[in-house]
């Protein structure tokens, strides 16, 4: 029988790549997968910056292989959910699939496997690439493309459920976005939409630091940092919410 070469796609003294020297082997088995084609992986890790570059690790960087993971994704998760909630209508079902399959739920899942120790990085990206939320759930999504292209649905599902299984049953009901509930507070007593006002915006290119205040006509303000203004907005919501039932 052959023996499968381990899977190390960092090539030594390359000033191109920086990582870790854990094998890719052990990330692999962390993935619960054992790859027919190793570079499906190591494409899966590689950032797009890399591309391009006059040595080339993987033909292509993550950005395929996340496209088909994001779809991948999706469908195990609804299936998951129909099955695990099956008297719930799909308003709710809806509600559970988008807090899932949001990038806050990717970049934890990547921080419990390890996957930033595993990125290919240019220079450009090393600085803080390992820890750029973008990056992480970009590439984990991109993992999960790599799972589906190499062992199939079967693959995919068996990592995706092992690893959001901490999060399908984090809340007894349905994840209600703080936005939405804000607004239906302001709307049951008569009030004005909430107003959402970016106060800065600092931090790097790569890890950009918004900061945004909501206000209520008549009602206190609240304020939250967040990498986007989705997240920031989110969070000024939700501690608005959480000082108005105070």
């Amino acid at each position: 029988m052959a023996v499968r070469a381990p899977l190390q796609p960092h090539v030594h003294g390359d000033p191109l790549i920086a990582g870790t020297d854990e094998s890719l082997d052990a990330f692999a088995r962390r993935l619960g997968h054992e790859f027919r084609e190793p570079m499906l992986l190591v494409e899966a890790l590689t950032h797009p910056s890399v591309s391009g570059q006059k040595r080339r690790i993987a033909r292509h960087g993550y950005e395929r292989l996340e496209f088909l993971g994001d779809r991948v994704l999706g469908l195990v998760i609804a299936e998951w959910l129909l099955e695990r909630f099956p008297k719930e209508n799909e308003g709710a079902i809806a509600k559970r699939h988008v807090a899932l399959v949001r990038r806050e739920a990717l970049v934890e899942v990547a921080a419990a496997i390890g996957l930033g120790r595993h990125l290919v990085l240019s220079p450009g990206e090393e600085v803080v690439g390992r820890e750029n939320p973008t990056i992480l759930a970009d590439a984990c999504e991109a993992v999960i493309g790599a799972l589906y292209r190499d062992g199939g649905l079967p693959a995919a599902t068996r990592f995706i459920r092992g690893a959001w299984s901490a999060f399908i049953d984090r809340h007894a009901a349905p994840p209600q976005d703080p936005k939405s509930a804000l607004q239906q507070w302001a709307l049951a007593r008569g009030l004005k939409l909430p107003r959402y006002v970016e106060v800065s915006r600092g931090g790097s290119d790569h890890l950009p630091v918004f900061e945004i205040r909501v206000e209520i006509e008549g009602q206190p303000s609240a304020t939250a940092r967040g990498p986007s203004k989705r997240v920031a907005e989110r969070d000024a919501a939700a501690a608005l919410l959480q000082r108005l039932s105070s």
